[in-house]
């Protein structure tokens, strides 16, 4: 047991600086120097912005990147094809009639059921390649409006690839 009237030989640890300090000490020096290896006036390269994204596929103006990697923008060729379904379901507002009115019609409400409507489902391929490297990109569409909108993408990107 460490009787409390007895000095520590090394000081108190409560205490701010209990060990003496060398004044011939010179300060730590970084080894990699005060001054940054960049100029003040050269900024970090910076990532050139995506101009157009069609699915996972990011298109600067240089390059196309994908989750497989990148590869230069000039001379590729891009395809694109959609592949639409039309398929028949029961439109929300038909069941809640159903359901709302069989105390009413009794079972006679249930011919609600029978209205259908058409809900088209899809999905458009992008496929970009270069040379060695390929990429296929599904867009999944559910109206006109989008396919339209990723045609007209890959119509611009097109343009920007043979520059």
């Amino acid at each position: 047991m460490v009787d409390p009237e007895t000095p520590l030989p090394y000081g108190d640890p409560w205490q701010e600086s209990s060990l003496p300090v060398p004044s011939s000490v010179p300060p730590p020096v970084s080894p990699y120097g005060i001054t940054s290896p960049y100029p003040a006036t050269t900024p970090y390269p910076a990532a050139e912005p995506v101009i157009a994204q069609i699915g996972e596929i990011q298109v600067t103006s240089s390059t196309v990147r994908t989750p497989a990697g990148q590869f230069p923008l000039r001379g590729s060729q891009w395809t694109v094809t959609d592949q639409w379904t039309a398929v028949q379901k029961i439109p929300a507002w038909a069941i809640v009639l159903a359901i709302v009115l069989i105390p009413c019609t009794g079972f006679l409400s249930l011919l609600f059921l029978l209205a259908k409507e058409n809900v088209y489902q899809g999905v458009v391929l992008v496929q970009v390649y270069n040379g060695a490297f390929q990429y296929v990109s599904r867009v999944p569409v559910n109206n006109q409006n989008y396919v339209q909108h990723v045609y007209a993408q890959v119509n611009y990107v097109r343009s920007l690839a043979a520059m």
